[in-house]
């Protein structure tokens, strides 16, 4: 069974909260769009920890903060509340996570940001950053995945640009950046090494996914030579970026550091201000 789309997680949201007080502000459409990807028992899920939040907190209806709340809580874990990180620790997550949206702002066919945080989850995450499909989507560009792959190496390039080093908490970004390289080069003919060659064999098709090279060493060894050059060359733009926008970098990672979590809202107005400014001709002096 294929996972729902947001059609389907729109009508499975109103089957579970049918007999749940909901507040005059939940929109369940834009909470089946912040869903993308989640199954029914992820959506079930939802509603019950937004039901206990909303009982916590002493009120009888369930807010639409309680279902966005309550979806990090099922995605990443509950905040560890008593979870201590240096000061030097939280000021790179923050600009871990600020560079992961601002390449996504600043780029064309991304994902909107939906929100930014840097308290930490018993799932294991410092940070986050969310975002909110437009629409559901069968097929994708190479302008699409190559966009995803420049988001998540944001994140180390920001890391190197403002502090000169590498962190591991840039290690489940650069295995998704990576296998999407070698996806689009040994499996979408998206390569100008291999051009049309698709090598990848799926596995399992219907349980995990899995899938291998059926090629010759030499064509394996192209195809990591290509996914290298590729990774290597969204890396180094999205550090060139950085650095030309690095005061906007500044601006909004000292904002999350203040506030802990973000939205996208609050990104744009940011990124929206400074590229007003840019557009701003300078006066002439007389």
């Amino acid at each position: 069974v294929d996972r729902p789309n947001l059609q389907g997680r729109l009508e499975t949201l109103k089957v579970h909260t049918r007999k749940i007080r909901l507040s005059e502000d939940v929109d369940l459409k834009k909470l089946a769009q912040a869903t993308a990807g989640a199954v029914g028992a992820d959506l079930a899920n939802l509603v019950n920890e937004a039901a206990l939040r909303a009982v916590r907190n002493g009120r009888k209806m369930v807010t639409q903060e309680d279902l966005l709340a309550a979806f990090d809580t099922v995605t990443m874990g509950s905040e560890k509340k008593n979870a201590r990180s240096t000061e030097i620790e939280k000021r790179m997550t923050a600009y871990h996570e600020v560079g992961h949206a601002l390449v996504a702002a600043l780029g064309k066919n991304t994902m909107p940001v939906s929100k930014i945080t840097i308290i930490p989850r018993t799932g294991g995450s410092g940070g986050a950053t969310m975002y909110i499909p437009e629409e559901d989507k069968n097929l994708y560009t190479r302008e699409d995945l190559l966009a995803w792959i420049h988001s998540l190496l944001g994140g180390r390039a920001a890391e190197e640009v403002v502090f000169g080093t590498m962190t591991t908490g840039a290690s489940n970004d650069l295995q998704r950046a990576t296998a999407m390289a070698r996806d689009m080069i040994a499996r979408y003919g998206m390569s100008r090494e291999l051009g049309l060659l698709s090598p990848t064999v799926i596995t399992n098709q219907y349980l995990d996914g899995q899938s291998s090279l059926d090629c010759s060493q030499e064509l394996a060894a192209q195809v990591d030579k290509a996914a290298r050059a590729l990774l290597e060359e969204c890396y180094a733009f999205d550090r060139q970026l950085l650095t030309e926008n690095r005061a906007l970098l500044d601006e909004i990672s000292e904002y999350l550091l203040a506030k802990e979590t973000i939205t996208g809202d609050e990104l744009m107005t940011f990124v929206n201000a400074d590229k007003e400014e840019k557009e701003t001709p300078a006066e002439i002096e007389e």
